[in-house]
């Protein structure tokens, strides 16, 4: 990128919810630059909700750099694996009307042959092994069901016995999708857009299909080792909706996580289990309830979180519930920030 056309990408605010003057907005703002600047991310977008309402919403840089289209709050970026927090979102929906169950093998929804459920899939206790270098997504192969990517992993033997430890995964998650076709009788797409987009009205979230038209989606981009930013190469997620395939806002971000704070999207006993971190066999505790993770740090604040990291994007979203504040910040590069970051925005906003 040609260092002018950088420093006009730090330079600008693509879109402000509020021009007023606020404390907590400039110092997010600087950190924001920041981390632009030092790891040269074309554009990001930040989102800040507080109790209920949408206090602070801003793009920085480029969503598109060649067509130098600005960064905006509704500008749709790659979730990673912040998707996982909206297909736990479905399992809660349909376990709370008895169409999935998540104590019964996931065998009864899905073609799988390990006894393992959907509860231990969503706390990362299943068993299930992660990505590897050599599996064929990585040559972009299209899959035409999610169910057909299952056999990337399925007939390989569980990494230790359901329940016993703790190993994160990707495939789980989308072996769950998998399950979430089977009790709901729809596809993934229709589940997300029937228990998450459409009681939420969150109008950006979608499937990152690459063949699809799908308007205020960002272009994507990564680094060389120089630090040259360049186009990123094509991904397909065909396979993964349900554990790192989707694009969202910002702004539906917090939205989303607001929904978890208290009951009605949710039932009350649901939103426990979701924020209980789920223990091993041996009674030892895991930071995991049902895909969120679940902190509290040094002073005592409780923070729910989960982020994501995928070709051409970094997505993080935060929660303080006990303030009821929720923080989504958004990148078009995989730049690196974690729950500290998240957690220096929100606590500016807490009273």
């Amino acid at each position: 990128m040609h260092k002018r056309s950088f420093l006009v990408l730090l330079a600008l605010v693509a879109v402000s919810l509020s021009a007023q003057s606020n404390p907590a907005v400039e110092a997010g703002r600087a950190d924001i630059r920041a981390i632009m600047e030092a790891q040269k991310a074309p554009g990001m977008s930040v989102a800040v909700l507080v109790d209920g309402k949408m206090v602070w919403s801003e793009g920085f840089g480029f969503a598109d750099v060649e067509q130098n289209v600005a960064a905006s709050p509704t500008t749709r970026y790659r979730l990673g694996s912040v998707s996982k927090l909206f297909t736990a979102a479905i399992a809660a929906r349909l376990a709370e009307r008895g169409a999935l169950d998540l104590d019964a093998p996931v065998s009864k929804y899905a073609a799988f042959p390990h006894e393992v459920t959907s509860r231990q899939l969503l706390g990362h206790l299943g068993g299930v092994r992660h990505y590897r270098d050599s599996d064929p997504i990585f040559a972009g192969k299209t899959y035409a069901a999610l169910r057909e990517g299952l056999a990337i992993f399925a007939t390989e033997p569980l990494l230790a016995p359901p329940g016993t430890a703790y190993t994160y995964t990707s495939y789980g998650f989308n072996l769950l999708g998998v399950a979430i076709e089977g009790a709901s009788r729809r596809t993934f797409a229709e589940a997300l857009t029937g228990e998450v987009s459409g009681p939420l009205a969150l109008k950006t979230l979608a499937l990152d299909d690459p063949a699809a038209i799908v308007p205020g989606r960002a272009a994507f981009y990564d680094k060389r080792a120089d630090g040259t930013v360049r186009n990123a190469a094509p991904n397909d997620s065909s396979y993964k909706w349900p554990s790192g395939g989707l694009l969202a806002s910002a702004e539906d971000l917090v939205r989303f996580a607001d929904a978890h704070v208290k009951p009605g999207y949710l039932s009350e006993a649901t939103l426990v289990q979701m924020f209980t971190p789920q223990k091993l066999a041996d009674g030892k505790p895991t930071n995991v309830g049902l895909a969120w993770r679940v902190n509290q740090s040094e002073d005592g604040t409780r923070y729910w979180h989960h982020g994501g990291t995928i070709t051409g994007g970094r997505a993080f979203l935060l929660v303080l519930p006990d303030e009821r504040i929720a923080v989504a910040l958004l990148a078009n590069l995989l730049v690196r920030y974690d729950e500290k970051d998240l957690l220096a925005i929100a606590r500016r906003f807490a009273r």
